[in-house]
């Protein structure tokens, strides 16, 4: 899901304690997902309402972590495939309304340079590995000028969403735009 991109979501901050949070910004940030069908179609949805921080560690290093609304993912324009995904056979927002994301603690500039980014994904209640690959930067400033762009991979059956096998690939792809709340602290 996205979330690694969020990992990076910011650039080195100057804390005044041994950590500082800052709030991702969930108005000007983009988090969603790609699904591929078996027919060459690329389904693309988004989760507009989650919440998430970037928490900069004693030792300089990052982390981030995200709690996404499964019960808002929509594929805009389609009610019938937002309804599918939200259906038991994939998210099944009704037993599991939240998909959570924690990145291990990664090097502070990869918001900035670029990079993979290792992390924790809990969805439909099963917690599994997700590598999220950041893009280098196109400012000074990642997640305050410009937003911290990644992109990571599952396979959808190792989270239990095994329905619609005919129709639909089996890697779940999660993107992100992420901007941080407030001003570049630099």
């Amino acid at each position: 899901m996205l979330a690694g991109a969020c990992a990076q979501a910011q650039p080195p901050l100057r804390a005044a304690g041994p950590t500082q949070t800052v709030a991702i910004d969930t108005q000007r940030s983009l988090l969603g997902f790609e699904i591929r069908t078996r027919y060459g179609q690329r389904l693309t949805g988004r989760f507009p309402v989650f919440s998430g921080q970037v928490q900069t560690l004693a030792d300089g290093r990052h982390q981030v972590s995200l709690v996404i609304d499964a019960r808002s993912a929509e594929v805009s324009g389609h009610r019938r495939y937002t309804g599918w995904l939200r259906g038991a056979e994939f998210f099944d927002v009704q037993h599991h309304p939240q998909i959570l994301f924690s990145s291990q603690p990664h090097p502070a500039d990869t918001a900035l340079a670029g990079g993979d980014v290792e992390g924790e994904l809990t969805l439909r209640g099963i917690r599994g590995p997700i590598r999220m690959r950041v893009m280098p930067a196109q400012c000074d400033a990642p997640g305050y000028d410009c937003p911290v762009s990644g992109r990571g991979t599952v396979s959808r059956t190792v989270y239990g969403m095994d329905g619609w096998q005919l129709a639909l690939g089996d890697r779940v792809t999660f993107v992100m735009q992420v901007r941080l709340s407030g001003v570049d602290p630099s």
